[in-house]
């Protein structure tokens, strides 16, 4: 591609966005990457070769989209912004392995725009990361992996180990689906308007199977949740407190002796393992 046209180059963004009189919207989070060692770490980040459907969550103005045309056979971009659309229609008019879907993909069925596997790649609003990638794991669309651009400390959320201050509930839900992997960390001033935080780009691998069985998977994050809710509580209290639960604090504290847990524990301090044996106890 010519560099007259390559969105990633900051006086070709700028160019685009006065051209077209483009109004940033704050309520869609949008902040457009401007920096081509950022673009080319995720590229190579999220293992894209010609055989690949990339489904692209927020494609902005192009930029990102452009690289991925360059590289998968296959790009679905889904923008919910309709003023973006004549954009990415001109940024991406010499590409014919595109389509671009004006929707929420919150309210997107998958597995109706594609039968193949996903690979999704995405900078995601900050205030939506979460049900976005939630979404996508629970969708039962045949995804491989999860490559986004998230607010640095959503990422390390995800990545988190029992026992630390950033270990919860995001953890857990993520771990159960993919194995994560932070690609980069990425400044402020690689994104047009610049973000308030820094982010980080991370790599979701979907598993091929989850890698704890439990009974009832609604009910283990159903007490995952609970215990999360009210952190700094033992767990036996914080899941007594929920009452959508049902449960006695003596009959948390007797699951937790039967897995060798003190009944002081707290729910930070327990692995996705052991919530899923706990929950299996409660169960039955």
């Amino acid at each position: 591609m010519d560099n007259k046209e390559k969105l990633i180059i900051t006086q070709n963004t700028i160019a685009l966005i006065k051209e077209h009189e483009f109004s940033f919207k704050k309520r869609f989070g949008q902040n457009f990457l401007i920096d081509e060692h950022v673009l080319n770490k995720i590229i190579s980040g999220a293992e894209i070769n010609k055989d690949d459907t990339v489904l692209e969550i927020g494609p902005g103005i192009g930029t990102l989209t452009q690289a991925l045309c360059e590289a998968a056979g296959e790009v679905i971009a889904v923008e919910i912004d309709r003023d973006l659309i004549p954009i990415l229609e001109k940024t991406l008019d010499s590409f014919k392995n595109v389509r671009i879907i004006n929707e929420d993909i919150l309210k997107l069925d998958l597995n109706e725009i594609s039968q193949k596997p996903l690979k999704v790649v995405a900078n995601l609003p900050y205030y939506i990361t979460t049900p976005i990638i939630m979404g996508l794991f629970e969708s039962g669309a045949p995804i491989e992996s999860i490559t986004v651009m998230v607010q640095k400390e959503v990422a390390d959320r995800m990545k988190a180990i029992p026992g630390g201050k950033d270990y919860g509930a995001l953890s857990l839900a993520v771990q159960y689906y993919a194995e994560a992997k932070i690609i980069a960390n990425v400044p402020q001033n690689c994104f047009i308007p610049r973000p308030n935080v820094g982010s980080a780009v991370i790599r979701l691998k979907a598993h091929k199977n989850p890698p704890v069985e439990v009974g009832d998977k609604e009910y283990m994050f159903s007490l995952i949740k609970a215990a999360f809710l009210q952190r700094r509580k033992t767990l036996s209290n914080a899941l007594k407190n929920e009452s959508s639960l049902g449960l006695s604090r003596d009959e948390v504290v007797n699951a937790l002796k039967k897995m060798g847990l003190p009944e002081d524990v707290r729910g930070e301090r327990l692995s996705l393992e052991e919530f899923a044996g706990l929950s299996d106890i409660l169960k039955a």
